[in-house]
């Protein structure tokens, strides 16, 4: 009973304790992923996003856990969330879904199902989180690339730095139009 992990962002260079029967590899799913969340320390980051992000192929690790309560605790502690809310999971043989994941993005969830039953996985695990980028005290508009490189721009030069790193470091198969339009403005050394 395998269980995969699927990630996109700093999960492959940034494993923090997450627990893996081996390494990453981009053959995950094709998600649509735009960098429309604004972490805790001001980066954009990664996420699933229906309404904006582009399709990508995603990156796939093997959990050493034999249950899912175990892959999505382990996973809920190296994303630092206090619930396991915004983790989300499919169970192909129980036909069961994270209610969170179906309510954020049910395109996404129905094409993990799929490609977790073509690959051999049980379950499926990710980070369900939602772009927050039009929320008050993050973008405070709705995402766009424009609004995303204004709000860059804003930054003090110590985040743009650690923004802009998050941005190289992502694997080179997600490109969208924001990454895009960022390597223009803020080529790499």
């Amino acid at each position: 009973m395998r269980i995969g992990i699927l990630a996109w962002g700093s999960l492959v260079w940034d494993g923090r304790g997450l627990a893996l029967a081996g390494p990453f590899k981009p053959a995950g799913p094709q998600l649509p992923l735009e960098f429309s969340r604004v972490s805790l320390d001001r980066r954009l980051t990664l996420v699933i996003d229906e309404d904006r992000g582009t399709l990508c192929t995603t990156y796939v690790a093997t959990s050493p856990y034999l249950t899912l309560d175990e892959a999505i605790d382990n996973l809920q502690r190296r994303e630092n969330m206090p619930s396991a809310d915004g983790i989300g999971f499919i169970d192909t043989h129980e036909h069961t879904r994270s209610d969170t994941a179906w309510d954020r993005h049910p395109r996404a969830v129905l094409a993990i199902e799929s490609w977790a039953l073509r690959h051999g996985y049980r379950w499926a695990i990710w980070t369900a989180l939602a772009s927050n980028f039009h929320e008050a005290d993050k973008g405070g508009r709705p995402f766009s690339v424009e609004a995303a490189l204004d709000y860059l721009a804003a930054l003090e030069a110590d985040r743009l730095d650690k923004a802009l790193e998050y941005f190289r470091k992502a694997p080179p198969e997600i490109r969208s139009p924001l990454r895009e339009a960022v390597d223009r403005r803020w080529p790499s050394d």
